[in-house]
This record gives C-alpha cells, structure tokens and sequence, in this order.
C-alpha cells in the first residue's frame, strides 16, 4: 500500500450496491461490517453517512467499488463526446460486427453509438499495419478539427486512429495539438494498444463518455471524505479484480464500470479458499440484480465483453449478469404469464415491505412465504412491515389474478425468479464445458442465502458455501483486493517451430518496465510481482486463447484448445496475437482479519431456537429458525431450517446437512 505514517487511517471498503451500501473495516482484529440505504442520485451521500458512523473523527483510506461508471452506461447520461478517427473509418463504431442479438427478430432495437454521426470526425493520416507511417496528419488540418471541436464545446475527446498500437506517432501528434482545448482525452494506444478497430474505438469512446462524470463524482466524492487531510485518501475498485489509485480511476473509468461485482468475485474466491474450496461459482443476488462467475483456483479476467451492449476491452473479470435480484418487481404480461425483472423497486421506493414500495417484489415474495423474518432483518433494526405487504399485494392480485392465492402467487415469484438465475449459473459453467457438480455454490448478497440451495440443487452442484458476512462480501472482496496494473500489446507473430523468444522478451521488457514507472509515481511500495501471458489462436482463426508466457506455450494452448473445443491441431501453424502482463502489490496486512466475531464463543451444543411455519418445496413446514452466531461450530446439522445474520438470511431446505466450519463459513450439503 502507499507510504503512511505510523498514525495510520482506518481502512474502510465500500461498494455502493443500487438498494443498500456496504462497509466493511477491521476493528481490533474482527472485520465489522454496516449497511445503509443508497442514494441513487448522488451515491458519496450514503457513503459520507456510513463513515460518520464508523469513525467519525478519524482519517480513513476508501477504498470504494462504485456502480457509477455501469449506471451511466444504462442510463445514457455521460459526457457529450467528440470522436477523432483515421479518414474514412468515423463510422466504425455505428457498422461495428453486423452481429445480430436475435438472429431471427427483423424488429430488435439497435444499440446507438455513444457519439451521433455529426461529432464524429476523420484526419487524413495513416499507418501501416506494420508500423510504417505512410502519410502524418498535416498541421492545418489539426487545426481546423481544434476550431471545429472548441465550437461544439464537447464534454472529452476520443481518439483512436488506424494501427495506432503499432506505432502511436500520429496519435500522438493529433492528441498534443487537441490537448490545447483543454479538454479530456482518451487516446487509444494508452488505454488499449491492441488490434480489432472496432473494439478498441468503442473502448475509448467509452472512457471518454465516462470521464466528465466518473471526475465529477470521484472529485466531489474526495471533496466530502477528505476534506484538508494529507493522509485520508481514496481508491477504487477496478473490473479486473484490483483496486487502483484515484487518479487513475478519473483518467481510465473504463476499467471501473464492473467495479462492485468484481469486489464479490475476489471475496467469494477468498472466503471459500479458507474452507479449503478453489473451484467455486460466485453467486452474488443484490437488490437489483445478480452476477455469476466461474472460478477455476482464481479469478481470471477477460478481455472480450460487453456492458450496456457496448464492446469493451479492457480486462474483466468474467462476470455474467442478469437483471434478477431482491428487489426485482413481478408483473404479468399480456398473455399473462408471471415475469419477474429486469426492473427493480431500488432503494427508492424499494419493495413493498420496506414501508414505501406498492409493487410486489421478490423481497415481499420470501416475506409472505415465511423465508424472510420481518423482526429480524439487519439484525433487527429494521422492521419489515409483513401486514402491509400481504394486504397491498393482495389488493394487487385481485386487480390482476384473482385466481391465484397470496402464497401461490408469491412461490410463482421465487421459481421464476430462480429459473432466470440458474440460467445464469448455465452459461458461466455449463455452456463453457465445465461440470458444475465439481464446483461449489458461493452464496452472498443480501438475497443470495435464500435462493442458492434450490439453485445447487437443479444444477446438481453439491455444496453450497455461505460466507460470512454474505450481505456485504462485496465490500469484503475490495478490502482484501490486490492492487493491480494490467499492460497489453498487440504483436501479431507466428510459430510453426521455434518461438520468437528475442522479440517476445523485448516487448515483455517494455510493458515490464512501464508497470513498475506507473507503481513508482503512484508512491506503492514495494517491487511489483508479474505475470506474462499471450493470446494465441491457430492461423486463420478470429478468436485466442489466453496461456501464460513459459516453456511449452505452444503445447499449452493446444491442450486448452482441446479442452475446450474438443480438438486441436498438433501440426497447424500458430499465431502469438497479443502480449499481457498483470502486475501487482498485495494488500497489505489492514486486509487481515477474522471474519467470525463469535468464534471464541461458540459451544458445541446446539442453542435454543424458535420454530416457524415456512412455505418450503411447495409445503408448509414447520421450520428452526435460529441466528448465525448460535450455531456451534463443526456440528452437522439437517434442515428444513432458517438462519438469520444481521446483513443476510439462509434458507436450509428439509433434509439437507449444514454445518458452521473453522473458517466461520457455513456449508450446506445439497445431496442426500
């Protein structure tokens, strides 16, 4: 972490969520953690809350995951953007792959360009494909494109010329004589030096849309944390996995925009590492949606993905997200049948039983059912209002299905619900060859521990892992992140036989070298750890397999290649694409903890607990309902069963085994 003095700040991670916003922070060896609603319209308002009640004369280190960048991106609420391309390639970003979404709807509705035709402008230059500058940007030109832009008066600037990434000179050239505007500029080769014109161009535009806002907000954000303080600071969660510095987040948010659910893939691979489980799935259900990840011993990012349908090429962890989360709103269609999703109550007016919400919602839905407890939410210092909830959403029914009872309509709820989340689970597992019945279900967020064990069990995963501190794992996955740089080139090399070792070492010498000058101005401590990775693909195809850079590369590839596809080429010529290197420091010893506050206490025997009547496969059962930190620690215990914590509740269906480990996780086992 960065040079501090011995008077060190508290360190607090915080991922504002769209319902609730997460804290979590170390306190005398224990990680504590807090919730508050979220203020959608200007999240640093919850945030500046929640600190006043952790530690509200103390100087802090923030580090935050933020769905600001994401948010921005759905809502189309950025920056007013000018794009600057090679001559004759402005409308890249509008042709992009000719990919049809639905191959066979005539009527789907095309994503629009961050940028309209008009602002989108051309300079006669170009270089080769090789490198070889063929024709440079002539000075008058520059200069009647700098008058042209000052009178559009744009929000930021994108730049991305044609094979800039093999040699940046005439990028370079028409970034300095723009850069006199004063504005903010994206320019390709520094954020994303590698081929495929129009992924590259929809990146930068991506991060200049995002600019203006991710300033504002951080800048504001800094303002209300830390106010005239030298050693308070902030630092943000990247989609990669890894926390960065402030400013960098303000010039590069491209890299922001899956900040939160990246926080919960790294603390879901974390927590399950302490149970001693690698190969995991990630479950995170919020109040608005839920992200899915397939963690094979770690995280791995990816570098082809799309957000709001936008390419970006940035690395991300490979998330995969649907619109299906607590807060979801169920409705019926024209034919009637039960939706549930993509639109959420949020936090503002939030479902029904949070007291201002009039749509049924999946949170009302495991409320009437009994799978919810209303006194014993956030630990009991919010009472969910149940009366209200039955009664408003009946008067509902009767306007829409009076045919259906409360208690079928609200089980409907749950199996649609559940149906939209294991689809998820599929395409992160399944569809990508892995047998999901060698992995196990982490399960957090605050709606997570209600849906993972009907989930395992469709997916026939056996175990289901509940972390602690599942409502706010999150934030716990940004307080023990690394901090992480990721480099890329592209070199376009090939290899029959021997590989290019000299080339390939020379250009790693280079990204090498730029990892540890940027780790160097941001003040880290420490040398940087590495590692190096190449794309490869068979020569003619459009699409790479990412294997790290060692001996026995090429032989790496075709195993990957057949594992993943089903065959490989043990002849065919091979291409080495684009060169990548992840460097980073580790967290720091703030991030160690013990994340069971109750491990010192626990008894072996079995504590008294209520009994409730729970609506569980289709039937009324009469169902324990006790809380986390009564259960004992290594004693197997069968469900049906209800367990409550202050960020999150579990539902245990009848006859699985459950049990709190050493590591204070607790592991449900879904088979018989």
């Amino acid at each position: 972490m960065p040079r501090r003095p011995s008077a060190e700040p508290l360190y607090v991670a915080i991922d504002t969520g769209g319902t609730f916003t997460d804290c979590v922070w170390i306190e005398r060896g224990r990680i504590r953690t807090l919730k508050v609603f979220s203020t959608p319209a200007d999240p640093s308002r919850a945030i500046a809350e929640a600190l006043k009640k952790i530690c509200p004369e103390r100087e802090v280190i923030l580090l935050h995951g933020t769905t600001v960048g994401t948010n921005t991106l759905l809502q189309r609420n950025g920056g007013r953007v000018v794009l600057i391309t090679t001559a004759g390639f402005e409308d890249v970003i509008e042709i992009g792959r000719q990919a049809r979404p639905k191959l066979y709807d005539l009527f789907f509705d095309r994503i629009e360009p961050l940028v309209p035709r008009e602002w989108r402008f051309g300079v006669e230059e170009r270089t080769s494909c090789d490198g070889e500058v063929l024709r440079e940007p002539a000075t008058e030109e520059l200069q009647r494109l700098s008058d042209q832009i000052r009178d559009l008066n744009p929000d930021a600037i994108a730049i991305s010329l044609l094979f800039s990434f093999a040699n940046p000179g005439n990028e370079n050239a028409t970034a300095a004589a723009l850069g006199q505007l004063g504005l903010p500029l994206s320019v390709s080769h520094c954020i994303l030096p590698e081929f495929r014109e129009y992924e590259r161009t929809s990146t930068v535009v991506v991060n200049a849309y995002l600019q203006p806002v991710m300033q504002n907000y951080l800048a504001n954000l800094e303002k209300t944390i830390v106010p005239g303080s030298s050693r308070s600071r902030i630092f943000v969660m990247q989609s990669s996995g890894g926390i960065t510095a402030l400013s960098a987040a303000i010039q590069e948010p491209v890299r922001t925009v899956l900040s939160g659910p990246a926080g919960g893939v790294v603390g879901a691979a974390a927590m399950a590492r302490r149970s001693g489980y690698e190969r995991v799935i990630s479950f995170d259900m919020g109040g608005t949606s839920t992200d899915v990840a397939l963690i094979d011993g770690e995280a791995r990012p990816t570098n082809q993905s799309e957000v709001a349908g936008l390419p970006v090429g940035v690395p991300m962890l490979d998330i995969h997200t649907v619109g299906a989360g607590g807060g979801s709103i169920a409705r019926f269609d024209a034919g009637g049948a039960l939706r549930v999703g993509p639109e959420s109550a949020g936090a503002d007016p939030g479902p029904i039983c949070y007291g201002k919400g009039s749509q049924p919602t999946v949170t009302d839905a495991n409320l009437i059912l009994g799978r919810l407890r209303a006194d014993q939410f956030l630990g009991g210092n919010f009472q969910l209002d149940l009366e209200r909830t039955r009664r408003m959403t009946s008067a509902w029914l009767k306007k829409n299905r009076p045919d259906l009872s409360l208690e079928k309509f609200a089980a409907g709820v749950i199996r649609v619900v559940n149906a939209a989340m294991e689809k998820a689970i599929r395409v992160v597992s399944i569809e990508r060859g892995y047998d999901s019945r060698e992995f196990a279900l982490v399960a957090f967020g605050g709606a997570g521990g209600l849906h993972a064990c009907e989930l395992a069990q469709g997916l026939r995963i056996p175990r289901v892992i509940v972390p602690a501190l599942p409502g706010a794992l999150s934030a716990f996955g940004i307080l023990v992140s690394d901090v992480v740089k990721d480099y890329s080139k592209t070199v376009l090399l090939r290899a029959r036989g021997e590989m290019p070792m000299n080339t390939l070492d020379k250009e790693f010498r280079l990204l090498r070298r730029h990892a540890e000058r940027d780790f160097r101005e941001e003040g880290w401590i420490g040398k940087p750890r590495q590692a190096a990775s190449v794309d490869v693909r068979y020569r003619g195809q459009g699409y790479e397999i990412n294997v790290p850079y060692k001996p026995g590369l090429i032989n790496a590839f075709r195993r990957e290649h057949e594992r993943r596809y089903g065959y490989s080429y043990p002849d065919r010529e091979v291409e080495l694409v684009t060169l990548r290197l992840r460097a980073w420091i580790p967290s720091s010893a703030h991030a160690r903890g013990s994340s069971d506050e109750n491990k010192h206490k626990r008894s072996l025997t079995v504590a008294p607990h209520e009994r409730a009547d729970v609506h569980l496969d289709g039937r009324k059962l009469s169902t324990s309902v006790c809380r986390r930190e009564q259960l004992p620690l290594n004693r197997k215990l069968r469900g049906p069963a209800v367990i409550t914590e202050y960020s999150a509740t579990t539902i245990v269906p009848p006859g699985m085994k459950f049990w709190l480990d050493k590591a204070g996780n607790l592991i449900i086992q879904t088979g018989r």
